[in-house]
C-alpha cells in the first residue's frame, strides 16, 4: 500500500526549513580536487565501503573486508584516502595508548564530535555538553578569538 504525503498546511509551512547538507561525495570530490586528485573507482569504493561501517574500525580491517566482498584494493591507497577522508570531515581518527595505526568513525553529518570512547569493548557514544561548548566559547572569547569547533574524547573503560 502506498503511503500518503502528509498534507501541508499552515503550521507545517510556517516551520523553519531544514538544513540543507551537501552529499558527501560532493565533499568528497572537491577535496580531492584542492589536492589535484581525480575521484576513482577505487576511492568511490573506499568511500562506499567506509559510509556502510557503522563502528570503530581499523584501517586494515577495511581492507580485509573489501578484499571479502571482491574489491580490488591496495594498502597505500586506503590509508592515503582515509587521509583525505579526515580532511574532508568524513572520519574522525580516534587514537588509543595501545593502538599505533588508530581507529576511524565516520562524522559526517553528526552535529557533535565530542565522544565517550569504551576502550574495553572499542563502542563510541556522541556526548552532547552544552556546558563544554560554552566554556570554549568564553576562552576563545577572552583571546579575542571566534569559536570554529572543538572536539573531546574521553577514553574509559568499565571498572
Amino acid at each position: 500500500m502506498p503511503q500518503r504525503r502528509p498534507e501541508k498546511t499552515e503550521a507545517s509551512t510556517a516551520l523553519a526549513e531544514p538544513t540543507i547538507i551537501e552529499p558527501v561525495c560532493a565533499v568528497f570530490r572537491r577535496t580531492l580536487k584542492a589536492e589535484g586528485l581525480k575521484y576513482t573507482l577505487e576511492r568511490a569504493q573506499i568511500l562506499d565501503s567506509v559510509l556502510r561501517t557503522d563502528t570503530l574500525f581499523h584501517a586494515d580491517e577495511l581492507i580485509a573486508s573489501m578484499k571479502a566482498a571482491g574489491f580490488r584494493v591496495s594498502k597505500a591507497t586506503v590509508y592515503r584516502t582515509l587521509k583525505l577522508m579526515q580532511q574532508a570531515g568524513i572520519i574522525q581518527r580516534l587514537l588509543f595508548d595501545n593502538d599505533d595505526a588508530g581507529r576511524y568513525q565516520v562524522v559526517f553529518g553528526s552535529t557533535t564530535r565530542d565522544l565517550l570512547v569504551r576502550t574495553d569493548n572499542a563502542q563510541c557514544e556522541p556526548l552532547n555538553i552544552p556546558e563544554l561548548h560554552a566554556l570554549c566559547e568564553a576562552a576563545c572569547r577572552q583571546r579575542g578569538l571566534t569559536l570554529q569547533s572543538h572536539r573531546l574524547q574521553i577514553f574509559a573503560t568499565r571498572a
